[in-house]
């Protein structure tokens, strides 16, 4: 394929990424062709949602020519990704210069076809064939060249060509404002619902055929043969059914007045009501939980009414054996973007009742399911360049935070408990190692950190750290008095910054919930840190009670989490 030889850059854009893939994954696959400087997936800075797009930088520019010529089109997650050169200037975009345009593609020529055959007339800077939410294409597709000649000559080549046993258009790419207006949209069936049960076929028909002939009436019946109040009739031209639903749309028939409209295919019904339901709610409907069980309809609405207006707050209940129980969970919809950012903001984490409060937008299924499976990629995946600690032979962890952007930890295995320690033990011989003691010689205070490494002794020399011998049977380690390393104080941590504060109660909790969910205790670590503060994690893990709760919350979310419901 050809690449722009003009270009110095290092810098390539990578479109029609899964919504899955995440940045580790694309690290690994960039990074076979050369060392990668840096990338980012962009999302959206409200859910989190990756926006289908990355920006990949490369150390040299021969290693992102290299990239652009040997992945461009290959499937990532199973979906064909676009490789272009990063354009941060958006006037090379939007002049048109060197811009083509091309319809009636078969539906089997892909962005790779489209590429193969264009770029005999010139280095192309982006190429992409448009297609549906299914990845289908519609037919129609985009080249942009680096120069105007190279435009210019593909459309003398290529315009009225057969491709694939379809005669091609190419032209000159031509704005929206260059087009003008938009062709308005024919059709000829007409949709006619709210009738009345004993309007017949001929009544129908008779009502509406001053509008046009029309072809063929039908009003949808069930079984017993009722008129289930709603019907179609087929004009001859479109001019007429144009003119049948401006006048009967909203017209009083027999009490009731018609919606009267283009007949629309059921999948595109379907898109369009989804369509105005995530415009509706979206950014103005937030998902709480943690809720107290005292907190009903009437205590949330008066919880979230300071930060604006709201139209309608909802509790969600177990209905199961009437009792009407709290879920823990419920919704709060605001009437617009903002109120419902300030109330996520001084809201989440906030104690109201006995529980802190677990703040954010309200996200769709699909999305916190694409989100969880990527959660559990990440899991999985290791980037290069991040080597697995010898001590902890599992490897790097990765915890999920608020940001979007992993933060690694070394992967532990459960330690000893902490003297006076009341929660679950976790069994014999999973320890990477028993805990060593060093004796001062004026005090005989422990002088090994948590991880049995000796700590150097005021004079600068090294103490020497007793080995074990070898032995047949698993050797008991050595419990100890908690040394000053481990005794860190709340108000010690509360002085670091967030990462650190996550770093150091990160690992004390994971070993203590590894011990009773070894499966899930990377997920469970995360929610908990990305969910609670400081105060409230630094408690879990001096109370087993507590913890064991939080478990239990988080399990129920893993396992069931609630639907993005509107607060009716």
């Amino acid at each position: 394929m050809a690449t722009s030889s003009s270009f110095s850059s290092s810098s390539l854009y990578v479109g029609d990424l899964h919504p899955d893939v995440s940045e580790s994954l694309l690290f690994e696959l960039f990074n076979q062709i050369g060392p990668v400087a840096n990338l980012r997936i962009c999302r959206d800075t409200t859910t989190r949602r990756s926006l289908s797009y990355a920006y990949i930088n490369y150390h040299s520019a021969a290693d992102a020519e290299r990239a652009l010529d040997t992945l461009n089109n290959n499937p990532i997650r199973g979906k064909p990704c676009r490789i272009m050169w990063s354009q941060r200037d958006p006037s090379l975009r939007k002049s048109g210069v060197g811009n083509i345009f091309i319809k009636n593609l078969d539906k089997t020529v892909d962005h790779k076809a489209l590429y193969d055959t264009f770029s005999a007339f010139g280095n192309i800077l982006s190429c992409k064939v448009v297609t549906d939410e299914t990845n289908v294409s519609k037919g129609y597709g985009f080249v942009h060249y680096e120069s105007q000649e190279s435009a210019e000559k593909a459309i003398a080549k290529v315009n009225g060509m057969m491709i694939n046993n379809l005669k091609v258009y190419v032209g000159p790419f031509k704005s929206s404002k260059e087009r003008g207006a938009t062709h308005e949209l024919k059709y000829t069936n007409v949709f006619v619902k709210n009738l009345n049960e004993d309007v017949t076929i001929e009544e129908l028909t008779h009502m509406l055929a001053v509008y046009g002939p029309i072809t063929n009436v039908a009003i949808m019946s069930d079984e017993d043969g009722k008129s289930k109040g709603f019907g179609f009739a087929n004009f001859e031209t479109p001019d007429a059914a144009k003119r049948c639903v401006e006048a009967e749309n909203g017209k009083v028939h027999n009490g009731k007045p018609l919606y009267v409209g283009r007949a629309q295919k059921k999948m595109e019904r379907e898109a369009e009501l989804k369509s105005l339901r995530e415009t509706k709610y979206q950014g103005v409907n937030l998902y709480i939980k943690n809720l107290d069980d005292t907190i009903d309809n009437e205590r949330l609405r008066a919880t979230f009414a300071p930060f604006g207006t709201i139209t309608s707050s909802k509790v969600m209940r177990d209905d199961s054996g009437g009792k009407g129980t709290s879920k823990g969970f419920g919704f709060v919809c605001y009437s617009s973007p903002d109120e419902a950012s300030k109330a996520v903001a001084e809201m989440h984490g906030r104690m109201v009742g006995t529980k802190p409060l677990y703040v954010a937008l309200a996200q769709r299924k699909e999305i916190r399911r694409a989100q969880l499976e990527a959660h559990h990629s990440k899991l999985k995946t290791v980037p290069r360049g991040i080597p697995a600690s010898p001590l902890y032979p599992g490897g790097p962890f990765i915890y999920p935070q608020p940001t979007g952007m992993p933060v690694v930890y070394p992967q532990m295995m459960p330690r000893p408990p902490r003297q006076g320690w009341t929660g679950p033990v976790p069994p014999q011989g999973q320890y990477p190692m028993p805990y060593q003691t060093v004796r001062n010689p004026r005090g005989g205070v422990p002088q090994a950190n948590h991880r049995g490494q000796p700590r150097p002794r005021p004079d600068g020399q090294q103490p020497v750290v007793p080995q074990q011998p070898a032995a047949a049977s698993p050797v008991e380690p050595t419990i100890t008095e908690p040394t000053t390393q481990e005794q860190i104080s709340l108000n010690t941590i509360k002085a670091m910054q967030r990462d650190q504060q996550n770093s150091i109660l990160g690992e004390m909790l994971y070993p203590l919930i590894h011990a009773s969910q070894p499966d899930l205790s990377g997920k469970i670590t995360g929610m908990l840190l990305d969910s609670l503060t400081v105060d409230d994690l630094f408690q879990l893990v001096q109370r087993s009670d507590l913890l064991a709760e939080k478990i239990k919350e988080a399990l129920e979310v893993l396992t069931n989490p609630a639907e993005e419901t509107p607060a009716n």
